[in-house]
């Protein structure tokens, strides 16, 4: 089969991080198609917000498509329509079916933000950082029906900073992957990329994260918590109970002091702080429940001596 030297690609995303991804195929490829998530309702006044994905490919001038379920037969239809030669998905947030996959004559490549098979699954940045990973990367992948586990056509590294935060990690790995894909896409098509199979024992996995996941677990070391705090910004973020409601965590550190006990609160540096597994958490920045993000000494002003009167924080909701 002679590999077309204009190829038509349906491009499937919808968060920011598919962003880039999609200037990077409108600039040198032909995008035919974009498939994302529906709108859906955000913030106090629960608006009808549009993905990330869509808003650019409005501006770029391409054709949406907003399947509920991308396996239903409508959205099969539409796909045929778009006669692709190639499908690209970026954190699309649908598992795609065998239908879906052998489609495209030259099939589905994913742009997955982690080094494959390490970090499988919807979340592979979070768990880098909090894992304490000092370095991921990209993965240009040729899709099969399982998670993440296709043959993998390319790799990029990228190193973890000890301040990285998943949003400016996520950053990096989204304008790296786009990048990648370009170069490897012509490659793959002249058949000068052979696809690589996973080696399946040195899999990891990465699971969806739940907001109730954030709660900080002061048995853990501060070290660890630390890095959760980081890995979690800015979903689904972290946070503590104080006196029956949610403190979140929004920028804390880990301090090398004897701790007085897991949940014990202590004041360290004029800053609020927790006793852990090991060692200090200290917290820089926090947010009160109903109430703004505000530094640790502000908060400490507000608490008063409460801070540090109402023994150990509780291990789950009061």
């Amino acid at each position: 089969m002679t590999p077309p030297s204009r190829p038509r690609v349906v491009f499937m995303g919808s968060p920011q991080f598919a962003v880039p991804t999609l200037e990077a195929l409108a600039r040198h490829f032909n995008v035919v198609g974009v498939v994302t998530q529906p709108d859906k309702p955000a913030g106090r006044g629960n608006v009808l917000t549009p993905p990330p994905v869509k808003r650019k490919a409005q501006e770029l001038g391409l054709p949406v498509f907003q399947p509920a379920r991308l396996s239903r037969p409508e959205a099969i239809e539409q796909l045929r329509a778009w006669q692709p030669d190639l499908i690209v998905v970026a954190a699309y947030g649908q598992i795609l079916k065998p239908q879906v996959l052998q489609l495209p004559p030259y099939g589905c490549l994913n742009v997955h933000a982690s080094l494959l098979p390490r970090w499988r699954g919807a979340a592979p940045v979070a768990y880098a950082i909090w894992h304490g990973d000092k370095e991921t990367g990209v993965t240009i992948m040729l899709m099969d029906e399982g998670l993440d586990t296709g043959p993998i056509l390319s790799q990029r590294k990228e190193p973890i900073h000890p301040d990285d935060t998943a949003a400016t990690l996520g950053e990096r790995l989204a304008h790296l992957g786009a990048t990648l894909l370009v170069e490897t896409i012509p490659l793959y098509l002249a058949g000068e990329i052979r696809p690589q199979p996973q080696d399946e024992s040195k899999a990891t996995y990465a699971p969806r994260l739940k907001r109730e996941d954030g709660l900080l677990d002061f048995t853990r070391p501060a070290e660890e918590l630390a890095r959760q705090v980081r890995a979690f910004d800015p979903w689904p973020g972290t946070f503590t109970w104080w006196k029956g409601k949610r403190l979140k965590v929004l920028k804390a550190r880990a301090v090398d002091l004897d701790s007085p006990g897991p949940g014990v609160p202590l004041v360290v540096e004029g800053h609020p702080a927790v006793g852990t597994g090991r060692g200090v958490l200290l917290l820089e920045w926090v947010r009160p429940e109903g109430r703004k993000a505000m530094e640790g000494p502000a908060f400490l002003r507000g608490a008063g001596r409460d801070w540090t009167a109402t023994g150990p924080l509780p291990e789950k909701a009061p």
